[in-house]
Formats: structure tokens, sequence, C-alpha cells
């Protein structure tokens, strides 16, 4: 499956959460993410992530795996998706250092998600804010086949534009890389 995926900044983030609290309930959410790659970094160049993520939310703490294929549109950056929860966020860290893998980047992002149905599909939309970088975006996606990923991208951009936010604020800066340029100018 892909996550057919748009982000944005968003310039005005009270009003686009005000407009997706009319939409679905919040889920206030931070996100510990911690990023892998094989010492050589030939999962980055090759456009791969693997990824830790544990989830801190009202209703408790959860760890997903996720590893993120090549990317199916270059536009937009969406990618395959294969994720599972593991039992121990400790031992899915020791596992991928044991498999020789190391560790590229970890940092906190802040979020507020909403899951809702738009043009007869389920999306998430996601609030993002990184200490470590400026601004706030606003995430959407929704899993598909595929063949229907320039369709998904099509309704996802109408939901943005509902939302207020323009193609002129569609980014494929990537919060890794944003955070790692921050830190190597502090």
């Amino acid at each position: 499956m892909i996550e057919a995926e748009l982000k944005a900044r968003v310039h005005a983030p009270e009003q686009v959460m005000r407009q997706l609290d009319e939409r679905a309930e919040a889920r206030v959410e931070v996100y510990r993410d911690t990023y892998y790659d094989r010492p050589n970094g030939s999962l980055e160049k090759a456009g791969e992530e693997l990824r830790v993520r544990t989830v801190h939310g009202a209703d408790g703490t959860c760890t997903v795996l996720t590893f993120k294929g090549t990317a199916v549109d270059e536009e937009s950056g969406s990618k395959p998706e294969h994720e599972t929860r593991v039992e121990d966020a400790e031992q899915a860290h020791a596992i991928l250092r044991g498999l020789g893998h190391v560790e590229l980047i970890a940092f906190e992002k802040r979020c507020r998600n909403y899951n809702f149905e738009a043009r007869g599909r389920r999306m998430l939309a996601t609030l993002v804010r990184v200490p470590e970088i400026d601004g706030t975006f606003l995430e959407i996606e929704t899993i598909v086949n595929e063949h229907e990923v320039p369709a998904a991208l099509d309704d996802i951009r109408a939901v943005l534009t509902e939302l207020g936010i323009g193609p002129g604020d569609l980014t494929r800066e990537t919060y890794t890389g944003a955070v790692a340029a921050q830190r190597e100018v502090t």
C-alpha cells in the first residue's frame, strides 16, 4: 500500500485548526521519532526510511516500526509504507542496532491528528510543530493502491484548498533534513 501524502507550510495555523476541529475530533499526541540507516547511508541515498516512533497521547503510549520505500510519485514524495506496532520500544531499537543499523537522527514532533472522510476516502490530517524548526506544517494522507495515487493526491489537494492552503504552500522539505540543518547551525 502507498501512503499518498502532501505536506504544506501553514501560515494561519489557528484558522486551519478550527476548520479541522469542525471535521473531526482532534487527537493531540507527541511523537518521538528515531530514524535509522545502514552505516554507509544507503537507505537515505535510496530515499528509503526506517523509523521507530513512540507516540505519547491521552490514551497512553505505543510504539510503531515503519519502513518506507522509495517514492512512487516524485512531486509529492508518496511512498510505499509498511508499519507495525511493537511491544517494547527499547527492544525495537536494540534489534535495529543489532542488525547493524545506526541512528541517523532523533527528534520530537507535536501533532494534532484528525481522522475523517473526504471525497470517499479515509484521510488523516496532522498539524505538526517540531520544536527545533520554525513554522507549522499540515500533512494530509490516505492509504491507496499504487494506481490510485494520482487521484488520491488530487483529492488531498482539494481538501487543502478547502482549508485555504494553496499549491505555493506545498513543501517536500523533510523534518529530518530541517532538524539536521538546524543542529548544524547551533
